[in-house]
C-alpha cells in the first residue's frame, strides 16, 4: 500500500501538494491530516466531493510500503508504517539535519510545495478541473503571500499562470485566502491587541503579543494576518497558550527578520515570512509562563534578527583625519582641495574631537589661525562598522556630529568616516528629501475651486471624526508640486472607505456605489449638489458647479499579480504599502488630510527626491513584470515632463518588452489612447520606436517621424463642418481615430486587420484604416483622372479616411484639392433621371438601371452634359447604344 501525507494542521499548500503528488500517482492513497486550518476546513465543506482525498480513519489495516510526505519532514504516527517502510519526501523548506540516511528526499527553494508537483504535472498529458487547479493555485498564493513574499521565485508565477491557464478561480481563491475571524478568534484578536508591546531589535519594528486560549479550538494563523495587516511591523510575535500546548506564531515583513529562525529557535519551522512552532504540553518549555516565554524570545531575538544596513556598508575608508597641531589655514586647504565638511582630529590614534568647515570658515573670518586643539568639538564618538545605521543615527543626534569616525572595534583605529549625507542614502534611497514636515496646505487651497475644497475638508472632518486617515494621493500630489495643479483628485483611506462612504451620505445624501471586494466607493453626488452647498456655507458665495459629479474613496490596499500582464487582486493594507503598488515612485506621495495632519506631505518610497531629480524609477525590480503596460506608461511620463527614465528602470523595461504580447488588447489600446490624447504624443512614439515597445506589441507596428506633423493636426486641429465627420468610429472618438489612422497608414495591406485585432479595433475602424492604406497606395494615380474616376474612388473611403488622407497630402495640393472638391461639389452632383423616370420608358428594372444612372453622372461631372436637355439627349444616346 502506498500512502501519501503531509502535515498536521494543514494549509493549502499541504493540501495542494497532496493533490499535485495524487494526480501523478493515482494509485497512491492520499489521506488527510487530522486537522486542517479553518479556511482549510471550509473549502473541504464545500468541495471535498470533487476531491479524492480519503481519511485516516478509512486507512486500512495493512503494511504501508511507501510513504510520500509533502510539505513536511517530519514523520506521522499512522498505522501500518513499518520498518520497511520507504519514505519519500518532496518539500520547500531547508533541509532538516535529523533525517534518516534512506529517506528518498527532493526539496528544492521555492515558495511553495505546490509549486514542484505543478512542474511535475505540466510535464504529463494530465487534464485538471477548476476546483483542482484552484485549491492547488490557493496553495501557491498562501505560502507566497500571493506571489509578493521575498522566497516567491519565478517558478511560482510560472506554475500559477499554468494554473489559471487550465481554469484556476480567482474569485474562489480571493474568498478563502483571507477569511473573517469567527468569534472565537475574534475574542484573542482583543486580547492581544490589549497585551502588545513594541521592541526595537537591530533597527526593527517587533511586536510580541501574548494570551491565554486554553479552550480555543480554531487556528490562530488568521489573527495573526489580521494583526500583521493592522499593524505593519517588520516583525510579528504572537504567544498563545492553547489546549495543545504554548503555540508561537511569527510573521515578517522585512527581510532582516526571518521568521523560520525564530520558529526554529523553539523547535518549529515554516519559511521567511510566515512560520510557528508548537512547545507541547510534554515539553519542558509548556510549565513556563507565557510572560516567561516572550522574555526568553527577547533574548533571542538580537542573535537572530539581521541589521538591515551597517556601517561598514555606507563608511567612506581611509578618510584623512588631522591632528590637534592642524591650523585652520591647512585645515581649510584640506576642505577645498577634498571637499569634506568635517575632520576627525587624532591623537596618538584615538579620537580626541571633530573638525567642522563651520569652524574654520569662522576662525578665518576673524583673521585667527588657530588650532584644531582649540577649534574642535571634543569627545570621542565614533561608532563600529557592524553597528547599524539606526544606531549611528541616535550617534548623530545625540552628539550632533554630522561626520563619525567608525573604529576598529580592537585596535580602535580610525578606518572610515560616515555622514549624515551617507546615513541619508542608506535610509532613503535619494539624494533629495523632502523637507521636514513638508506642508502642502497652502499650494492645496490655492489650486482647487472653493466649493470643492470646502467638500475636501469636510471630508477629511468627518473622516477624522472617525479616526479614520485619509489622503490624496499619486498624479495630484506629483502635479501639486510641479506646480501644474488638477482639480481631480481620489482620497485614499486607511482603513474601511465604504464606511466613510456612507457617513458621508448620511450626512449629505446621494448615492453609494461600492465595491466591497475592492474596498472601494463612489459617492455620486451630481444631484445634491445645491444641498451639499447649503450645508457647505450659509452664505452661499461657493458655487455648487465646482463639485464633482462623483468622488471615489479608495481603501488602502495592496495588489497581488496572479501571472505576469494579469490585473491584481487586492487586500487591506496601510498607506505606505498601498502607495508601494504604485507604477512609478513620482507617483507614491501622498497628501494626508486628517485633523492636525492636514496637508502635510508623506513619502515612503523617494518620490520627491526623484521628482526633483527628473527621474523616472520604479519601486522594484518586478514591477514591469507585474503590469507590463507600466513600460508604455514610463514613455509617457517622461516625454510629458521632460523627465529620464533612470538607468536601472530601463534595464528592467528592456528585460520585460516581450511581456507586452501577453497583454490584452483592451488594455494596450487603452494606454495608447492615453498617449494620442498627450499635447507631445510624437515623441512619446518615437521614444516607444527607439526603445523597441512597439515592435514588441506587434512586429508590424512602426512610427515615422515625417508623420508628426499630420499628427499633430488630426489630434489638436477641428475638421471644418464640410467633412461632415460622425462623432466617433466604433466608440472610439472622432480625434483619436484619426490620429491611429495618421499612425498606421503606413502598414502594409495585408497586415492592417491584424493590427487593427492587437488594438481592439473595430469593424468600421479596421475597415476605415484599410481604406486608408489603399488610398494612399493609389492616390497619385487620379492626379491627372475627370472627376468621374476620382469620384468613383473616393465615394468608396469614409469621410474620416478622407480626411487623414488629405492631411497626409501636405507636399500634394492637387490631390488634397479634389478631395475637397469631391466632398464640397462632386459627390452631390446627381443627374435629374432616376429610376421611376426609366421604367416610364418601358426599360426592365435590373443591374442597368444603375450603370444607366452612374454614366449620367460621370457625364455631369465631366461635363459633357451641362443642361438638362443635353443629359435628355445623352440618355437617348445611351439607350440607343444598349440596343
Amino acid at each position: 500500500m502506498d500512502i501519501l501525507f503531509s502535515h498536521e494542521q494543514g494549509d493549502f499548500d499541504s493540501l495542494g501538494a497532496l493533490l499535485g503528488a495524487y494526480l501523478l500517482n493515482k494509485h497512491a492513497l492520499p489521506f488527510l491530516q487530522r486537522r486542517f486550518n479553518r479556511n482549510v476546513n471550509s473549502f473541504l465543506s464545500l468541495y471535498r466531493t470533487e476531491l479524492p482525498f480519503l481519511d485516516l480513519h478509512d486507512l486500512p489495516s495493512l503494511p504501508i510500503e511507501s510513504l510520500l510526505l509533502l510539505d513536511t519532514q517530519s514523520l506521522p504516527t499512522i498505522k501500518g508504517i513499518t520498518k520497511t517502510t520507504r519514505v519519500s519526501v518532496i518539500d520547500h523548506h531547508p533541509l532538516r539535519n535529523d533525517l534518516p540516511p534512506d529517506w528518498d528526499i527532493a526539496i528544492e527553494p521555492v515558495g511553495a510545495c505546490t509549486t514542484l508537483l505543478i512542474e511535475k504535472i505540466q510535464q504529463q498529458p494530465i487534464e485538471l478541473s477548476a476546483i483542482h487547479a484552484t485549491l492547488m493555485l490557493l496553495g501557491i498564493y498562501e505560502d507566497t503571500g500571493s506571489l509578493t513574499y521575498d522566497n516567491t521565485t519565478p517558478r511560482d508565477l510560472q506554475a500559477a499562470a499554468f494554473l489559471l491557464n487550465n481554469g484556476a478561480s480567482l474569485r474562489i481563491a480571493a474568498k478563502f485566502l483571507n477569511p473573517p475571524l469567527s468569534p472565537e478568534q475574534q475574542a484573542l484578536y482583543d486580547r492581544l491587541l490589549v497585551s502588545l508591546q513594541a521592541h526595537s531589535i537591530q533597527g526593527q519594528n517587533i511586536i510580541i503579543a501574548c494570551a491565554e486560549a486554553a479552550e480555543m479550538r480554531d487556528e490562530i494563523s488568521s489573527v495573526a494576518h489580521k494583526l500583521r495587516d493592522l499593524l505593519d511591523p517588520d516583525g510579528l510575535i504572537m504567544v498563545v497558550r492553547t489546549h495543545e500546548g504554548i503555540r508561537i506564531v511569527v510573521r515578517s515583513t522585512s527581510e532582516q527578520v526571518n521568521a523560520a529562525k525564530i520558529a526554529a529557535s523553539f523547535g518549529g519551522g515554516g519559511h521567511d515570512r510566515a512560520a510557528s512552532a508548537l512547545i507541547s504540553k510534554t515539553q519542558p518549555h509548556a510549565a513556563q509562563t507565557i510572560d516567561t516565554i516572550c522574555t526568553e524570545i527577547l533574548q533571542r531575538l538580537p542573535h537572530i534578527i539581521e541589521p538591515s544596513i551597517t556601517v561598514g556598508q555606507i563608511m567612506s575608508r581611509r578618510p584623512l583625519v588631522l591632528t590637534p597641531q592642524t591650523t585652520a589655514e591647512e585645515a581649510a586647504r584640506y576642505m577645498q582641495k577634498y571637499g569634506y565638511e568635517g575632520y576627525p582630529i587624532v591623537r596618538d590614534g584615538k579620537v580626541v574631537g571633530l573638525l567642522t568647515r563651520r569652524a574654520v570658515d569662522r576662525t578665518l573670518a576673524h583673521k585667527m589661525n588657530l588650532t584644531a586643539a582649540s577649534l574642535m568639538e571634543a569627545g570621542e564618538v565614533t561608532v563600529f562598522p557592524d553597528h547599524t545605521v539606526e544606531h549611528l543615527q541616535r550617534v548623530m543626534t545625540s552628539s550632533g556630529w554630522g561626520q563619525v569616525p567608525v573604529v576598529d572595534p580592537e585596535t580602535r583605529k580610525v578606518i572610515g568616516i560616515v555622514t549624515r549625507t551617507d546615513l541619508f542614502k542608506s535610509m532613503f534611497g535619494s539624494k533629495i528629501l523632502p523637507p521636514s514636515k513638508l506642508n502642502l496646505a497652502g499650494r492645496l487651497s490655492a489650486a482647487l475651486p472653493p466649493a470643492r475644497l470646502a467638500l475636501l475638508q469636510t471630508v477629511a472632518q468627518i473622516a477624522h471624526s472617525q479616526q479614520r486617515a485619509v489622503y490624496i494621493v499619486g498624479g495630484f500630489v506629483r502635479d501639486l508640486l510641479l506646480e501644474r495643479p488638477s482639480v481631480d483628485f481620489d482620497i485614499v483611506v486607511e482603513g474601511n472607505a465604504i464606511e466613510l462612504a456612507d457617513a458621508l451620505a448620511a450626512q449629505f445624501g446621494g448615492r453609494i456605489v461600492s465595491h466591497k471586494r475592492f474596498g472601494t466607493a463612489k459617492w455620486c453626488i451630481a444631484d445634491i449638489r445645491h444641498k451639499i452647498i447649503h450645508q457647505l456655507s450659509s452664505t452661499g458665495l461657493l458655487n455648487a458647479d465646482e463639485l464633482p459629479d462623483c468622488l471615489d474613496l479608495i481603501s488602502a490596499r495592496r495588489e497581488f499579480y496572479d501571472h505576469p500582464t494579469a490585473l491584481p487582486t487586492v487586500e487591506r493594507s496601510s498607506i505606505k504599502l498601498d502607495l508601494h503598488r504604485r507604477d512609478f515612485t513620482i507617483n507614491t506621495m501622498a497628501l494626508r488630510l486628517d485633523g492636525r495632519h492636514y496637508g502635510e506631505l508623506y513619502d515612503f518610497w523617494g518620490g520627491y527626491g526623484d521628482l526633483k531629480e527628473g527621474s523616472i524609477r520604479v519601486l522594484h525590480s518586478l514591477s514591469f513584470v507585474d503590469d507590463p503596460t507600466r513600460m508604455l506608461r514610463a514613455v509617457r511620463f517622461e516625454q510629458r515632463f521632460g523627465f529620464r527614465i533612470e538607468d536601472r528602470t530601463l534595464q528592467l523595461l528592456y528585460e520585460a518588452r516581450h511581456l507586452l504580447t501577453a497583454v490584452s488588447a483592451q488594455r494596450l489600446r487603452h494606454e495608447l489612447d492615453l498617449i494620442l490624447l498627450e499635447k507631445n504624443a510624437s515623441d512619446m512614439l518615437s521614444r516607444l520606436q527607439d526603445l523597441d515597445l512597439l515592435s514588441a506589441i506587434h512586429p508590424e507596428l512602426k512610427w515615422q517621424k515625417e508623420d508628426s506633423q499630420p499628427l499633430m493636426q488630426a489630434l489638436s486641429e477641428k475638421p471644418e463642418p464640410w467633412w461632415n465627420l460622425p462623432q466617433e468610429i466604433g466608440r472610439l472618438p472622432t480625434r483619436l481615430a484619426a490620429g491611429y489612422l495618421v499612425w498606421l497608414h503606413r502598414l502594409p495591406q495585408e497586415k492592417a486587420a491584424q493590427v487593427g485585432h492587437r488594438l481592439n479595433f473595430s469593424q468600421k475602424m479596421t475597415s476605415a484604416l484599410e481604406a486608408v492604406i489603399c488610398l494612399m497606395q493609389e492616390i497619385g494615380q487620379l492626379k491627372d483622372c475627370p472627376p468621374s474616376q476620382i469620384v468613383h474612388r473616393l465615394e468608396t473611403v469614409p469621410p474620416l479616411g478622407l480626411y487623414v488622407v488629405s492631411l497626409l497630402l501636405s507636399d500634394q495640393p492637387q490631390e488634397k484639392e479634389a478631395i475637397r472638391r469631391y466632398l464640397t461639389e462632386w459627390q452631390h452632383i446627381h443627374p435629374f433621371t432616376d429610376g421611376k423616370y426609366l421604367r416610364t420608358m418601358d426599360l426592365k428594372p435590373g443591374p442597368s438601371y444603375q450603370r444607366i444612372l452612374d454614366a449620367l453622372r460621370d457625364a455631369w461631372l465631366d461635363r459633357i452634359v451641362q443642361s438638362k436637355e443635353e443629359e435628355k439627349n445623352y440618355l437617348n444616346q445611351l439607350l440607343a447604344e444598349k440596343e
